[in-house]
């Protein structure tokens, strides 16, 4: 099962660039403008961490912070454009666990949030985040996929597919779980996205769409990507 990330952050390109990159990692994201919103996301759906930024529309980060620890031991994650060393040891004393200042890279956020659950007693490898096999080459880290040493220009949905599939590479995915994973559980019945996206994306992978080498089909139940 994965991992449920509260990213509460009012800033829509940073929220949606970690909610893209988070997802992408394997986790379940949840997103929140305001501290309220996530108050009511923490009392009906309690995340396993909090990527936290501090100046929201209702008030500060911290009253956050010490909210959660009155009753939770989840990780937090303060990320703020912030840099005063004397407000980084207040979040730190409010109960935060790390401090990132912005801007930031998402490597490091990774690396802070699998430390941060460690420390909890979560072991948490790595995700996959690259896949070769013949001429194809993805890296999902910078976003990049290659065939035969040209880049190839997919568009985002096609792209988290795909990164879906790179993270399970060589096991089946089912259609139900890469609905809700690129996008979401409310379309987990829209299957005709499902096979609209993998047409494009085999168009544009596969040497041979009719006969895919990369995306397999497994009938009736998802897609495997082939890892030989």
């Amino acid at each position: 099962m994965s991992l449920r990330v509260l990213v509460v952050e009012d800033d829509r390109e940073i929220r949606s660039m970690m909610q893209s990159s988070l997802t992408v990692e394997g986790f379940e994201v949840q997103t929140a403008v305001t501290l309220s919103e996530a108050s009511a996301l923490l009392r009906h759906a309690p995340p396993d961490v909090v990527v936290l930024d501090l100046g929201l529309p209702d008030g500060d980060g911290v009253a956050l912070v010490q909210q959660i620890r009155l009753n939770q031991s989840l990780p937090i994650i303060v990320v703020s454009a912030r840099h005063q060393e004397a407000q980084k040891i207040q979040l730190l004393d409010a109960g935060a666990d790390d401090y990132l200042v912005k801007p930031f890279s998402v490597g490091e956020l990774l690396a802070r949030i699998r430390v941060a659950l460690r420390h909890r007693g979560t072991a948490l490898a790595a995700a996959v985040t690259t896949h070769s096999l013949d001429d194809l080459h993805v890296d999902l880290a910078t976003r990049t996929v290659q065939r035969g040493g040209e880049t190839l220009h997919l568009t985002p949905t096609e792209f988290n597919l795909l990164a879906r599939l790179v993270r399970s590479a060589g096991r089946v995915v089912t259609h139900r779980q890469l609905l809700t994973d690129v996008w979401g559980p409310e379309f987990t019945e829209h299957t005709h996205y499902l096979r609209l996206y993998m047409g494009q994306l085999r168009a544009k992978i596969e040497r041979e769409p009719a006969e895919p080498r990369h995306l397999l089909t497994e009938t009736g139940v998802g897609y495997r990507l082939a890892v030989a």
